[in-house]
């Protein structure tokens, strides 16, 4: 199980952290340390789009990021908490959405690669 936390409503320009904790061994026989983690976004209306992933490894952790959140969102991953997260600095409206986190046998900025996907947490920035 995937489950996220850390949303919430916050000004123009504020920051929050997202978490995604991984839990359980529904993702079969692979632990948390073999998938590649996925932050996605859907806001009221849209489709769900790519934010940013991370690739899985003890070092050398190869990190990617949509463009219009380059710069300003930060994904990092814990494994010993089985935890990912996502910084998320100089908020902007249209940062407005639920995020997911989901999880993936290798990287990728489409939704379909993702196996495992989280309920979502919702951010809201107010303008």
């Amino acid at each position: 199980q995937l489950v996220e936390s850390g949303g919430g409503l916050v000004q123009a320009g504020g920051s929050l952290r997202l978490s995604c904790t991984v839990s359980g061994r529904a993702y079969s026989d692979y632990a948390f340390k073999d998938y590649a983690m996925g932050w996605f976004r859907q806001a009221p209306g849209k489709d769900r789009e790519f934010v940013a992933t991370i690739d899985y490894g003890v070092s050398d952790e190869a990190t990617y990021y949509s463009d219009s959140v380059r710069g300003r969102f930060h994904v990092s991953r814990d494994s010993a908490k089985n935890t990912v997260y996502l910084q998320m600095n100089a908020l902007e409206a249209e940062d407005t959405a639920v995020y997911y986190c989901a999880a993936s046998r290798y990287m990728s900025v489409n939704a379909p690669a993702y196996e495992f996907w989280g309920q979502g947490t919702r951010v809201t920035v107010s303008s």
